[in-house]
């Protein structure tokens, strides 16, 4: 993966180009997750808080399926295919995403700070920013609509002059791979593996698109929080909402879980590719629109580096299930 684009970070003139680029044009972390492009830092220790504590989360069987896709709306470059079946041990994992509440609650425990704090800025999306800031603030030469933002964290995450309001109970973004590790060995946690979210995700559906089926909107209703109208210029929000959603939002899939599809981009274990340079996320986000980007079908997948944070990147936890 080629990452060095994304190193460069360089305000936009009022002369540069904001086409957008088609879908089959966007690869791994240009558009989705934009890039640090460092992974320098790694998670520190945290004491561990809940360990085999299983309350809260949906313990699911295991088995074999069929992961993975074969569709040609996918992108075989993101190593999605083929497909091929799979057998996953049983686990437990988180119903919904960890919201800022529970995040904040991890951080008042522990003095936690984030990458996105110790590095004093994150990617946030250009239209969620005032005027003044968004000018002045640079942006990845291939996803211009990214701003880095000096003081956005997750507590702030449109910058220093925002807050949560009322989005305690939406999920938690501004993470890294490092954060959500660290919460994780904190709460007595884990990352899901790649097999076990996708596993998890689909519900018990055999090779559907989506964790519902096949319609992106059966019967016209809204499953998702993504992107409608035309990106990056206009959401209509359809589906209600702009940016994030509560954790709890849209039914669940069949194993009970929420937001498998859009929302945000979920941290997962282990690595992307060979190469061990970057982390998987799944899910897609609120951002995705199928002219550029439709990542939110359950077989996609993207990568970023272990310290890379943005305003649509977030994480659900995992862990073993007890031998009987």
């Amino acid at each position: 993966m080629d990452t060095a684009r994304d190193r460069r970070c360089r305000l936009r003139g009022r002369g540069v180009s904001r086409r957008v680029r088609t879908r089959k044009e966007c690869r791994v972390s240009d558009c989705c997750t934009p890039s640090r492009g460092t992974a320098q830092r790694t998670a520190r220790e945290v004491p561990a808080h809940h360990t085999g504590d299983l309350t809260g989360l949906v313990v699911l069987p295991g088995g074999t399926f069929r992961m993975g896709t074969d569709d040609a709306e996918g992108f075989p470059e993101d190593r999605e295919g083929p497909v091929r079946e799979v057998a996953v041990a049983p686990f437990a994992i988180d119903p919904h995403c960890v919201s800022n509440a529970r995040f904040a609650e991890f951080v008042t425990a522990t003095g936690y700070r984030t990458d996105a704090e110790s590095f004093g800025w994150t990617y946030v999306f250009a239209k969620f920013l005032p005027g003044a800031l968004r000018k002045r603030s640079p942006r990845p030469e291939r996803a211009p609509w990214w701003c880095g933002v000096e003081g956005a964290y997750w507590r702030a995450p449109e910058g220093p002059a925002s807050s949560l309001d009322e989005r305690w109970n939406h999920p938690v973004v501004h993470v890294s791979w490092n954060d959500a590790q660290a919460y994780c060995a904190w709460a007595g946690r884990r990352l899901p593996t790649e097999v076990e979210w996708e596993y998890a995700a689909r519900g018990g559906l055999d090779q559907a698109r989506y964790p519902w089926g096949d319609e992106l909107t059966p019967g016209g209703e809204h499953r998702c929080n993504i992107w409608q109208g035309r990106f990056p210029v206009h959401n209509t929000a359809e589906d209600g909402h702009v940016g994030t959603a509560p954790v709890d939002a849209f039914p669940t899939n069949g194993f009970g879980l929420h937001n498998t599809s859009g929302n945000v981009w979920e941290w997962c274990a282990g690595w992307f590719d060979h190469t061990r340079t970057a982390r998987p996320m799944r899910g897609g986000s609120y951002l995705c629109h199928d002219s550029y980007c439709n990542r939110y079908r359950v077989a996609a997948r993207t990568a970023n580096s272990a310290d890379s944070t943005s305003g649509n990147t977030g994480f659900r936890a995992a862990a073993d299930v007890p031998a009987r």
